[in-house]
C-alpha cells in the first residue's frame, strides 16, 4: 500500500473537515473590547439611569412602608402584591388605562391617516398645511394640557363652548366627561406623529403599481383597499405600538386637566401610582404597582414589536 510521506520541515496542510477561519474570527479579545468600547458609556448611562432604580423599586416593593409612621418599615413579601391585585380602583385605574391607550390611538391613526392622504397629494400650500399640522406634537405636553384645559374645555370662556353655543350646548367638559377630554387632547398632540409616520409609508410606495391598476380601470376606493393600505399596514402597526408605550406613561395631562377626577373616573396608572407614593405615602404598595406595571408593559409590547419585525421581515423576504 503507497502512503504519502510528509515532507521534514513542510507545513501541515490543513485538514478537508476543518471549517475555513476568516481574519475576522482571528481578532483579538482586547481588539473587541476596544470596538466596544465607545458603546460602553451610553451602557453604563443606560443601566444607571434605568436598572438600578428599578432594582430599587423591586426592593421596595417587598416593604410595608409608609411615610407617615416612621420607623415601621418592614418586609413583608408579597403582601403589597396581593393587596394590589385586590385592589378594585387598581383595576378600575388599569380599565382606564386601556381605554386611554386604545382610544387615543384609534383615533390618531384615522386622522393621521386621513391627513398623510392629504399631504400626498400636491396642491397650492401644501408645506404651510404640513407645517401646521405638524405644530401640535412639537408643544410641552405641560402647555398642551394647560391650554386645551383653560383656552379650549373651559365652562365659561372655552372655545368649544363658543362654538356649540348656536346649537344650545353648553357643558363643562372636564367634570362630565373627563377621561374623554383626556382622550381628545392627547389624539390632538399624537395625530401629528401618526401623519408622519403614514405619509413615509405613502411616499415609499411604488407609483408605477397603482398607474397600471389605473389604467386596468380601478376605482381610488378600491386602490386604496387592495394597494395602499396593505402597504401602509406595517406603518400603521408600528406607530400604534410606539404611541401605545409612549401613552402607558401619560401623567401630565391627566394630572394638569382633570388631576384623576371626579374620583378616579380620569385616572390612569401612572396617576395612581402618584396619588399612593405622594399623597397616600404607601411606598411599598405604590411600589408594586409600579413593577407590576412595567411587566405588563414590557410583555404587551415585546409581543407586539415581535410581530411587526416579523412582518417587516417577511416582506422583505417576499420581495
Amino acid at each position: 500500500m503507497a502512503t504519502a510521506l510528509a515532507q521534514p520541515g513542510a507545513d501541515p496542510q490543513p485538514r478537508s473537515d476543518e471549517p475555513l477561519k476568516s481574519h475576522r474570527d482571528h481578532i483579538s479579545r482586547a481588539e473587541g473590547w476596544r470596538r466596544r468600547g465607545p458603546l460602553l458609556p451610553a451602557l453604563i448611562f443606560m443601566i444607571v439611569v434605568t436598572q438600578i432604580p428599578f432594582v430599587f423599586t423591586l426592593f421596595y416593593s417587598t416593604q410595608s412602608w409608609n411615610l407617615v409612621r416612621p420607623g415601621s418599615r418592614s418586609f413583608v413579601g408579597l403582601d403589597n402584591y396581593f393587596a394590589v391585585f385586590t385592589d378594585g380602583q387598581f383595576w378600575r385605574v388599569t380599565l382606564n388605562t386601556i381605554v386611554l391607550i386604545v382610544g387615543t390611538v384609534l383615533a390618531s391613526v384615522i386622522l393621521g391617516l386621513i391627513f398623510a392622504l392629504l399631504l400626498d397629494r400636491k396642491f397650492l400650500g401644501r408645506g404651510i398645511v404640513r407645517t401646521l399640522l405638524i405644530t401640535p406634537f412639537l408643544v410641552t405636553p405641560v402647555a398642551a394640557a394647560l391650554l386645551w384645559k383653560t383656552s379650549l374645555l373651559s365652562p365659561t370662556n372655552g372655545l368649544v363652548n363658543w362654538a356649540l353655543s348656536p346649537f344650545g350646548v353648553h357643558t363643562d367638559w372636564l367634570s362630565q366627561y373627563p377621561l374623554m377630554s383626556v382622550i381628545a387632547e392627547l389624539v390632538w398632540q399624537w395625530t401629528p406623529f401618526m401623519m408622519l409616520l403614514i405619509l413615509a409609508g405613502l411616499q415609499s410606495m411604488p407609483h408605477d403599481i397603482s398607474e397600471a391598476a389605473r389604467v386596468d380601470g380601478a376605482t381610488s376606493f378600491r386602490l386604496f383597499r387592495e394597494l395602499t393600505l396593505p402597504h401602509l399596514r406595517r406603518f400603521i402597526e408600528l406607530g400604534a405600538v410606539l404611541g401605545a408605550i409612549y401613552l402607558v406613561n401619560t401623567f401630565d395631562a391627566v394630572y394638569m386637566m382633570t388631576s384623576g377626577g371626579p374620583g378616579v373616573s380620569s385616572a390612569n396608572l401612572p396617576f395612581y401610582i402618584y396619588q399612593r407614593a405622594f399623597l397616600g405615602f404607601d411606598i411599598g404598595q405604590a411600589a408594586a404597582m409600579g413593577v407590576v406595571t412595567v411587566i405588563g408593559t414590557i410583555v404587551v409590547a415585546s409581543l407586539a414589536l415581535r410581530l411587526i419585525f416579523k412582518s417587516f421581515t417577511g416582506n422583505e423576504e417576499a420581495a
